[in-house]
């Protein structure tokens, strides 16, 4: 079926509608991914964590089909500013704006709060997706010189749509995550078994280290009660203040999340003599376990590492699930088996004077971090690189 060219904006995502969302945002190639999900967006717009005011402007753009329905739609924001985006162009900006630019607004299409990667150019399974990806993003670029705004970004895209994005003209930029994958594990044994004795001692005695004296549960379902949320929203308040200065999330979030999306959601949790004092947010993809947040009330050795890691393994492989994404930055991560692993940023900018040294820029840093990634990986893997034990 052939799309209209016409490209429709819309300050909400309920104008789209869910029906006519998922559509698009199920397609069996996004295995799942629930950062793109009708009810995730909907519930940051919905808790107002996403909205005008908080430098989050929904301008979420939708093309229909021959027969008046949704056939591709894009998340986008007008963003007065670049936080909870965890692609950084802080530099970008400010070397703009030193030089007479004005960066802010810019335009993003991401899934809010969210370094996880995953599709940005929502096309329905019965529409070509060449056309779909060509009239999201001709939109895109057109309402970036419509508004004025200095630039497009879309961050953590696949890595199709990246490279499609870098086809289209757009400057590729490339980090690095640490992602767990499963190796056809059926134990949490079996993938120990595939570390170097030293890494195995090592986190046999974190995890009993963590775990002594305390309950150690996982939480999904009916099982997300209020009184969880609302010990978890402690642990998230006390780690973002003390680390960003701003967390981006408020509690009513939390409750439309356990609401709408309690199958999709695993809260790991660890309490003392009743008493909860640590949690971890993930949310279950249709292939992974992707890590959110955490936070605690009481100083446990290695109880992040139990919470955040270890269980988040445990559970991806007694769900077959195929790997554990746990979030940004962290090089302690891949003692724990979580290895370096590329995800994707594609940018346009307006101005000829920004745009040459941005290019420039991301061409030299993707073949920085091709090599660092390389170089972590030989150096620092946990894994056992012959047969021994």
């Amino acid at each position: 079926m052939s799309l209209k060219p016409a490209v429709r904006i819309s300050r909400r995502i309920a104008e789209i509608g869910r029906e006519a969302w998922e559509a698009c945002a199920t397609a069996p190639e996004h295995r799942g991914n629930p950062f793109v999900s009708y009810d995730f967006l909907n519930v940051l717009e919905e808790s107002g964590c996403v909205a005008e005011r908080t430098g989050w402007g929904p301008q979420h753009l939708s093309v229909e089909d021959e027969t008046g329905g949704v056939g591709a739609v894009m998340p986008l924001y007008l963003k007065s500013h670049s936080q909870g985006e965890y692609i950084f162009d802080h530099a970008w900006a400010d070397a703009y704006e030193r030089a007479g630019g004005q960066y802010y607004p810019k335009l993003l299409s991401a899934a809010p709060f969210t370094p996880a990667t995953g599709p940005r150019l929502l096309v329905r399974p019965d529409i070509d997706a060449d056309e779909g990806r060509r009239l999201l993003l001709g939109g895109g670029l057109t309402l970036c010189e419509r508004m004025g705004v200095s630039s497009l970004h879309v961050n953590f895209p696949t890595r199709a749509e990246w490279e499609w994005m870098g086809d289209q003209g757009l400057a590729q930029r490339q980090g690095q995550q640490y992602h767990w994958a499963n190796k056809g594990y059926a134990t949490f044994d079996d993938f120990l078994a595939d570390l170097s004795s030293g890494r195995r001692k090592t986190i046999r005695r974190e995890r009993r280290d963590a775990q002594a004296g305390l309950e150690i549960v996982c939480l999904t379902g009916a099982d997300l009660t209020e009184d969880a949320w609302d010990a978890f929203f402690a642990f998230y308040m006390d780690t973002g203040s003390r680390k960003w200065g701003r967390p981006y999330l408020n509690r009513l979030f939390f409750s439309l999340l356990g609401e709408r999306m309690a199958d999709r959601v695993l809260l790991v949790m660890a309490r003392r003599n009743g008493r909860w004092i640590a949690g971890a947010l993930n949310l279950i993809g249709g292939d992974a376990l992707y890590g959110r947040n955490w936070g605690c009330i009481e100083d446990v050795p290695f109880l992040h590492f139990e919470l955040c890691y270890y269980q988040a393994i445990e559970w991806a492989i007694g769900r077959g699930l195929a790997r554990v994404e746990a979030g940004a930055q962290g090089q302690h991560k891949i003692a724990r088996g979580y290895l370096p692993s590329p995800v994707f940023s594609a940018h346009y900018i307006a101005d000829p004077a920004l745009r040459g040294p941005v290019e420039d820029f991301v061409e030299r840093e993707r073949q920085a971090v091709d090599g660092e990634m390389e170089w972590l990986a030989e150096e620092y893997s946990p894994f056992r690189h012959d047969g021994g034990g």
